[in-house]
């Protein structure tokens, strides 16, 4: 199967099957429920040498929380599989501890590991998984699910769609944690510039090569690529973005591009009271 046909893919469930589905996690916390997918994966063949894996998840899962909030949580790495991609989800009834911006537990955890050849195949997935995952009524099916049958049920109905060019489907979050971890690097000492390098690079494995090198290209001539929209302002050019993108940023995670000045928009941070 090469890219093209995968991007033609249009249901969830064309990556997930029934025996990569756990209706009820045994796990207690983040890293037991990684694993515990991990060994799903590896039962059905689709992943090798687990131990990586699960260390690059679960460093992946320091840098930045994977919690995408209301119980929902895709641990994910760009790593080479020897496939496409390999998924594996489950259900805990209880709840696991996700560090959630929400706080919430979280009841419905998805696992994603794609290859590093197919940069653009995350986002891919990402854009079909957040727009429905976002749909109370639907995550209520999941968490609610009486079974194996009725949560892969739910699951499959999750349609794919591409992201819209103006709109770049990947955790606003992850792309600051970026900007943040670069400027960082520019004024530590030789030991800590090698960690940073090396937390840098986890978040850029998972990110487009289009989308990188734009953000580069920012950074080298106006120092920084991510600004906050604030007031419906953009703070990096202080020009007012469209009422429709200011409203759409707004609780958003998903990351936009200012029409004026070509850096990236994240909502900003909430004003204290």
């Amino acid at each position: 199967m090469d890219k093209k046909e995968l991007l033609d893919i249009t249901h969830f469930s064309d990556y997930l099957k029934p025996a990569q589905v756990i209706h009820d996690l045994k796990a207690k916390d983040k890293v037991q429920a990684i694993e515990e997918l991990l060994d799903v994966l590896a039962k059905q063949k689709l992943i090798v040498n687990k131990k990586v894996l699960l260390t690059r998840l679960i460093d992946r899962e320091n840098l930045v929380s994977t919690a995408l909030g209301d119980g929902i949580a895709v641990p994910h790495a760009r790593v080479d599989t020897g496939g496409e991609m390999a998924i594996a989800a489950g259900r805990s009834a209880s709840g696991i501890d996700f560090e959630a911006l929400d706080k919430k537990k979280v009841h419905l955890i998805i696992l994603i590991i794609w290859n590093p050849g197919l940069p653009g195949l995350f986002n891919h997935l990402f854009a079909g998984l957040a727009s429905f995952l976002r749909k109370p009524e639907f995550r209520e099916r999941i968490f609610k699910a009486a079974d194996k049958n009725d949560l892969c049920q739910a699951l499959a109905e999750i349609e794919l769609h591409l992201p819209q060019e103006d709109k770049i489907v990947s955790r606003a979050g992850l792309l600051k944690k970026l900007q943040e971890i670069e400027m960082k690097k520019r004024k530590a000492p030789k030991a800590q510039a090698k960690t940073l390098a090396s937390h840098a690079a986890l978040i850029r494995e998972e990110l487009d090569e289009a989308l990188l090198t734009r953000f580069d290209k920012l950074i080298e001539r106006y120092g920084f690529a991510v600004t906050e929209v604030d007031d419906g302002v953009c703070q990096g050019c202080y020009i007012s973005v469209s009422t429709e993108m200011s409203s759409a940023i707004e609780g958003s995670n998903d990351i936009y591009v200012c029409e004026n000045c070509g850096k990236y928009l994240v909502a900003a941070k909430k004003k204290k009271k």
